[in-house]
């Protein structure tokens, strides 16, 4: 499975970063930042959480 993030749609809510850390940050802007692309194992299971909770919608999961 692999991330995008629309960073254009990002409303900086953060949840991505918090359930996610080793694959989402927020820059000095609170704006997501994808720090990995093709998440596995556990990270993955938390940026598919992230995805569910993004209020904004910025962030997707497509298959590989």
């Amino acid at each position: 499975m692999s991330i995008a993030v629309q960073t254009g749609a990002c409303v900086g809510a953060g949840q991505c970063a918090l359930v996610a850390p080793d694959v989402f940050d927020q820059d000095d802007d609170g704006i997501v930042l994808l720090l990995e692309p093709d998440p596995q194992g556990a990270d993955l299971d938390a940026a598919t959480k992230a995805v569910r909770l993004c209020p904004a919608r910025a962030i997707s999961l497509t298959a590989a």
